[in-house]
């Protein structure tokens, strides 16, 4: 993540990692294959959709299925509920949720902790 993060030109300090990380930490759930912890997953079930606040896997657990598996777990319990994030446009993922069936519904654009603005896709998925 912090690679998808200093592309998109923002470089944040080791204590700002660690804000991030601990923001909303109690919705956070560690992602463990065959005992060995490879990322994590922070969200929330609101009454109208749900949220997928964060989504991490490991780089030397990437582009194994590990974050297709965790985010078709999340449409199955989601239970037909809009489902909803938000994902750095250069972030490779992007093209992993339209592949799910996510769509683009916005854009945001940010310069609150960088010098340029930060592209982020607001991006949903309705099962209807």
């Amino acid at each position: 993540m912090i690679e998808h993060l200093e592309n998109a030109g923002l470089f944040l300090t080791d204590q700002q990692h660690v804000l991030r990380l601990d923001d909303q930490y109690d919705c956070s759930h560690l992602i463990v294959i065959n005992e060995v912890p490879i990322g994590t997953l922070k969200y929330q079930t609101h009454a109208q959709h749900v949220e997928i606040m964060q989504l991490q896997i490991h780089p030397l657990h990437q582009n194994k299925g590990y974050g297709k598996a965790v985010i078709e777990q999340v449409i199955t319990n989601a239970q037909s509920k809009p489902i909803k994030l938000t994902v750095l446009k250069n972030n490779p993922a992007l093209g992993l949720y339209k592949r799910l069936g996510f769509t683009i519904t916005g854009e945001i654009i940010t310069s609150t902790t960088c010098k340029r603005g930060l592209f982020v896709a607001k991006i949903s998925r309705f099962d209807l």
